[in-house]
């Protein structure tokens, strides 16, 4: 099987002919930039420029040759455009390793920490003294909300203001990045969209007031809502024009877990958010011939049959430390419909804290209760983060299948 086919497989619920595995893939797949370049000397493997595409969780882009050796079956739409000199300028890590970030991204010292500005100059993200990653500071609709101008305040918003350079990508560059990429990997293609609709009211009103906002303005909610909703299907109409064809998932986002289960009732889930998923799921899946994946932390289980019925096709990263969501009960209750793309290493206790071995036989174990019968992508849950040694790391690959991807 290539790579492409091994993915589809296990989407289609099919067993392919070894686990697939998922790394950097996406934004909650990939490698602090810290870590990474420890990986590559502990690899053997010649010193590269950490390019560190995101800045505010200080993810590292992962070069051809570490894709190589652990057998990657995936690559981010992203890879497609240039990644010239011009579309780099010098920073330094908190560690003090040089690296590169996108010269769009504004990063100033101020005092005593990082700061990053907005196209208006209002400091919306920080990092301080001995922290490693950038924290939102602003919130555009905190004091008082416009709903005529959400696009306007998702421009104020760190998560939603750094992760692309300012200004759209006309369609058509976007396509020939987008077919070129298509033919020069068979790797599976991950388009990333985004399309959040919980987590954008978080960004926007902060969390504590936009669970408010749910709770005792149920019409303000929905106006908010419907006027994303509209936003989310018109960028989604001119994404999937441009690059529908090339990508094999389109990936959205909705954190709508913590360690203790969901953080909203299942009753208010299938009021507010259920038929707005359905709607931008499934609309997708008519634009082009795609599998939907959400990105969703947290503990889940309650909310997983109404996510199924809306359409998901996978759920990303499967945190298994989580209230509910032990795997054997999860691939038990829904491995028949839906594909769980992580859930394939302990990344709170075990990758930090683990012996190489300990770290192996958590993955083998994971791997037993997920892969039979398809429907598992093997990811890690969540980012390998700035702590985690070299030495677990290789381990958690290369007990994947075995040692069989060390000669990929």
């Amino acid at each position: 099987m290539t790579s492409r086919e091994r993915i589809l497989a296990a989407l289609n619920h099919n067993q392919p002919d070894r686990v697939p595995i998922d790394f950097s893939g996406h934004r909650s797949s990939g490698i602090a930039a810290m870590a990474y370049p420890k990986l590559r000397e502990f690899l053997d493997l010649p010193p590269r420029p950490i390019r560190v595409y995101d800045v505010i969780q200080q993810l590292a882009i992962v070069d051809e040759d570490v894709l190589d050796r652990f057998g990657v079956d995936t690559i981010e739409l992203g890879r497609g455009f240039a990644l010239d000199e011009e579309s780099w300028s010098p920073w330094t890590l908190p560690d003090g390793t040089p690296c590169l970030v996108p010269s769009w991204t504004h990063i100033e010292r101020d005092d005593s920490r990082w700061v990053i500005r907005s196209k208006t100059g209002r400091i919306f993200a920080q990092m301080p003294n001995g922290t490693l990653y950038f924290e939102q500071t602003h919130y555009p609709f905190l004091d008082g909300d416009d709903l005529q101008n959400i696009s306007t305040a998702l421009e104020e918003s760190m998560w939603t203001a750094v992760a692309s350079p300012p200004g759209p990508i006309d369609s058509q560059s976007l396509s020939e990045g987008a077919k070129r990429l298509r033919e020069e990997t068979g790797r599976a293609i991950i388009g990333l969209f985004g399309g959040n609709l919980f987590e954008i009211g978080q960004f926007l009103y902060r969390n504590d007031q936009f669970m408010m906002l749910l709770a005792a303005e149920p019409k303000r909610a929905n106006d908010f809502l419907d006027k994303l909703v509209e936003i989310h299907l018109a960028n989604l109409e001119k994404f999937l024009t441009a690059v529908g064809e090339y990508i094999d998932i389109i990936l959205f986002g909705d954190d709508l877990g913590m360690q203790t289960g969901p953080m909203i009732s299942p009753q208010m889930y299938r009021e507010l958010f259920k038929p707005r998923h359905k709607l931008l799921w499934n609309h997708a899946k008519k634009l082009a011939d795609v599998k939907v994946m959400l990105h969703c932390c947290g503990g889940v289980l309650e909310l997983m049959p109404d996510l199924i019925e809306a359409g998901v096709d996978a759920i990303n990263p499967v945190q298994i430390s989580c209230s509910g969501m032990d795997a054997g009960r999860l691939k038990a209750e829904f491995g028949k419909d839906i594909t769980f793309w992580g859930g394939g290493c302990d990344t709170r206790d075990i990758l930090p804290n683990g012996t190489p071995q300990q770290v192996a036989e958590n993955v083998k174990e994971q791997v037993r209760i997920l892969h039979p019968g398809g429907g598992f992508v093997f990811q890690q849950v969540h980012n390998i983060l700035a702590n985690i040694p070299p030495a677990n790391v290789v381990a958690m690959f290369d007990a994947v299948n075995g040692d069989s991807n060390n000669a990929s």
